[in-house]
């Protein structure tokens, strides 16, 4: 019986860093930056960092630094990559007897160009993640109390089995998604949204499942909350919004240098999922939400800075919060 199980991607990621990479307004972006290169041109890299990433991995490893008996469902390649995930997922001490090792495939891979305030562009190659497949799903080896899903590729039919499973069994169901099943549409994921207890976005994917482009996250959360839902929109360094029912939340953050935003997202659902699993208040879990993606951007790699123990109360009093 295990605690959590997490269910996503799995990637091995190169992070490059260099104060070449230059921030550039584009009016074909609307005035958004882009990262900006010279053509042709040979670029000095001032920083290397290999590491493993994918939301079920990361979230994953949160979940056992904090004293959760985790495992996870995800798909590698038989190749250096893939055995490098098992690896690290193994130092965490998470099980990874459920993961599916394809013969022939190539596990997902990421070039993450990383600019001096810390933003950056991703390069990625999905490879076996993107072909995620109901047969990844063995049931009777899903005992858990908690699910976490993160981004299945779109894969519709996988979710309705997922969240079959897990009302069958009581589990309860945390889903932060990627741009597969977002870009389905409000409509269509209203099915899995009614079974579903934390329900993670940022307001950037707000925005695009709910066809509104407003920045008011009131707004979004009339159009998003379920009965029973927890719902996080998550705004950068502007904090994160928290809607149960009526009541309302937002974290602000403490303004921490950051050395790559990666993985900030995943450090944050995971913290914040599993302070509620341990019984924690929504004061408090937002806030450990927050230290854990706070620590994680200070480092190279969506795993390097994640929080081995929970903070204290000191730490927790210092991020600010308003709310119920």
């Amino acid at each position: 019986m295990f605690d959590v199980i997490t269910i996503g991607a799995a990637t091995r990621d190169v992070f490059l860093a260099s104060k070449a990479f230059l921030l550039v307004p584009l009016p074909e972006l609307g005035g958004n930056l882009a990262e900006c290169l010279a053509l042709g041109s040979k670029i000095d890299i001032d920083d290397i960092h290999f590491s493993t990433g994918g939301g079920a991995t990361n979230a994953a490893a949160t979940f056992s630094k904090l004293g959760f008996k985790t495992s996870i469902i995800t798909r590698v390649g038989d190749d250096e990559p893939g055995r490098a995930v098992i690896a690290e997922l193994a130092s965490f001490k998470v099980d990874t007897s459920l993961i599916k090792t394809i013969k022939g495939g190539y596990t997902a891979y990421s070039t993450l160009l990383t600019a001096p305030n810390g933003e950056r562009t991703i390069l990625v190659y999905r490879g076996v993640s993107a072909e995620h497949s109901e047969s990844d799903l063995a049931e009777r080896k899903m005992k858990t109390r908690l699910i976490y899903a993160t981004s299945l590729g779109g894969n519709m039919e996988m979710l309705v089995r997922l969240v079959r499973h897990a009302k069958q069994e009581n589990i309860i169901v945390a889903w932060n998604p990627g741009h597969g099943e977002i870009k389905l549409g409000l409509r269509a994921l209203d099915p899995i949204l009614r079974h579903v207890t934390y329900f993670m976005l940022n307001l950037e994917e707000a925005q695009e499942l709910t066809k509104v482009q407003t920045t008011d996250v009131h707004e979004l959360a009339k159009l998003l909350l379920r009965p029973n839902l927890t719902l996080l929109i998550s705004d950068g360094v502007r904090g994160t919004h928290a809607f149960e029912g009526d009541k309302y939340w937002h974290v602000g953050t403490r303004n921490i240098k950051s050395v790559s935003q990666t993985g900030a997202g995943d450090a944050f659902g995971s913290a914040f999922v599993a302070a509620r699993l341990q019984g924690r208040d929504m004061a408090d879990s937002l806030r450990i939400g927050t230290a854990n993606a706070e620590s994680v951007i200070s480092h190279f790699g969506a795993k390097s800075g994640l929080l081995s123990a929970w903070p204290t109360a000191k730490t927790l009093l210092s991020i600010p919060l308003t709310g119920e």
